[in-house]
């Protein structure tokens, strides 16, 4: 049986979801050398069976969770508590992204990213998961601000192993393909919806600009409080008309992240793997593919701990004048690279935090989503041919602009494109899934420019069109 490398263990949970891992045969032998003694031969098959996992979890370790998390379902006592949440988000998120994995064509374009959102949103429909499996996993997804800090690692581990010459550099060209790309999608958005007969002003506020507008909080609820506003009608209506159009626009997102990643595979003189421009160099870590053998237990710590902090004054410049949290993090997280506040110990701690959220912790993220926080019936109104080609003509006018003008200044066409592409995603868990299906985690602080900053620029623009056209 073949030995699983570090490569191949940096890719199992980017691309490769394959439920059959294996260890070298060194590493089968978990009594040491020196010892001399060779564990029975039940015990090596016993631990050649606990090698073999889905996704981070063991095959033996999944099947005591599940006997374990039936009982609780069965008996009315599902918790919401951290080790029930741990146990039961890792194990349904990973075995929904190896169903995504294996589906011939779609596994190409993001597939397991998109089943561990949008399978747990359909069974939360349709009322096959339980009803007490499903307010436990809702509870805790909102009440314990995960998402914030899966953003708050991934920022802060991504921003810390960037290089200082070309992080300055990066932020300030990505704005060129952003915009053009914005701008030719409104209009193409715009040209297409009318030719549909959706007319143009619904074309434009209620399909192409809410797929811009940064996500549900940031730009639905805005948006849609303002046009009630204006019109003089209630929140709830304007609201079911907004929100359709974010989440079709963040699914077609998602598809074309993967394919972006296929293309850059085979086409790499585009892609930067990661990279956004030529000449940027990537952590330590992420060249490794694993911690460094210098970086202890408290240095890793050390990395959460400064993450954490940054969220936290993040969320207190909210609190205080309702700055986006996510920004000032970023802000934040550039100050201190660029002002040589971070020693490189701290560095390749926090890159290690990136890791752990990035490998681990993604798809359990993405099954807290679909559950808690992604309505199936809103997904479905939207599936109407007119708004459906518009929205994809949207998307696809936004990451293709990006790709052509992303070249013309220097950057990876490839990567300019997924950021791009997070522009039209679901807000913050929209770009996770992005990213993720673009296996390009490393790109998450320009995912927030054009998320957070892009998002807040259309919402101030459309609302100011809009009081003017009503």
């Amino acid at each position: 049986m073949a030995g699983v490398t570090a490569e191949a263990a940096r890719n199992y949970t980017r691309s490769d979801m394959s439920a059959m891992n294996e260890l070298s045969a060194g590493e089968r032998n978990l009594t040491p050398p020196s010892a001399g003694i060779e564990p029975p031969r039940w015990a090596r098959a016993w631990q050649r069976l606990m090698d073999w996992r889905i996704g981070a979890v063991p095959v033996p370790i999944a099947v005591l969770l599940a006997g374990v998390l039936w009982y609780f379902v069965s008996h009315g006592a599902v918790a919401t508590d951290l080790p029930t949440m741990i146990g039961l988000t890792m194990l349904l998120s990973f075995i929904c992204a190896e169903i995504g994995h294996r589906i011939p064509g779609l596994r190409t374009v993001g597939g397991a990213v998109i089943v561990a959102t949008f399978l747990p949103s359909a069974l939360t429909y349709y009322h096959v998961l339980p009803a007490d499996l499903v307010g436990a996993v809702t509870h805790f997804t909102k009440d314990s601000n995960y998402l914030f800090l899966y953003i708050a690692a991934i920022i802060v581990g991504s921003v810390f192993g960037m290089d200082r010459t070309v992080l300055i550099k990066g932020f300030v060209k990505i704005f060129a393909p952003l915009a053009a790309g914005t701008v030719a999608a409104v209009i193409v958005g715009a040209v297409v919806g009318t030719a549909l007969g959706l007319g143009l002003k619904h074309a434009v506020f209620y399909v192409v600009l809410p797929v811009m507008a940064g996500g549900v909080g940031d730009g639905a609820v805005p948006l849609s409080l303002g046009y009630a506003g204006v019109l003089h009608q209630g929140f709830g209506g304007q609201f079911a008309q907004v929100l359709p159009p974010v989440m079709i626009g963040s699914f077609f997102s998602v598809l074309l992240a993967g394919a972006l990643n296929w293309l850059g595979k085979r086409k790499p003189q585009w892609s930067g793997e990661g990279k956004l421009q030529p000449g940027e160099q990537m952590g330590e870590l992420l060249k490794r593919g694993g911690p460094p053998p210098q970086v202890d237990v408290m240095t890793i710590a050390a990395g959460a701990v400064t993450a954490v902090a940054l969220y936290l004054v993040g969320e207190l410049t909210f609190v205080l004048w309702k700055w986006p949290a996510p920004v000032v993090m970023l802000a934040l997280a550039v100050a201190m690279k660029l002002g040589w506040s971070v020693t490189r110990r701290l560095e390749l701690g926090a890159e290690v935090v990136f890791q752990l959220f990035a490998k681990v912790g993604t798809y359990p993220l993405l099954f807290m989503v679909g559950v808690a926080m992604t309505p199936w019936d809103k997904l479905i109104a939207a599936l109407a041919p007119a708004d459906l080609i518009t929205i994809a003509a949207t998307v696809l006018t936004l990451v293709a602009v990006g790709f052509w003008v992303g070249r013309k200044v220097n950057l990876y066409p490839i990567e300019a494109a997924i950021v791009n592409a997070t522009h039209a995603g679901q807000g913050g868990t929209g770009g996770v899934a992005i990213l993720t299906a673009a296996e390009r985690m490393q790109l998450m602080p320009f995912a927030q420019i054009a998320i957070r900053i892009g998002g807040a620029i259309v919402v101030t623009l459309t609302l100011l069109m809009f009081a003017r056209m009503y």
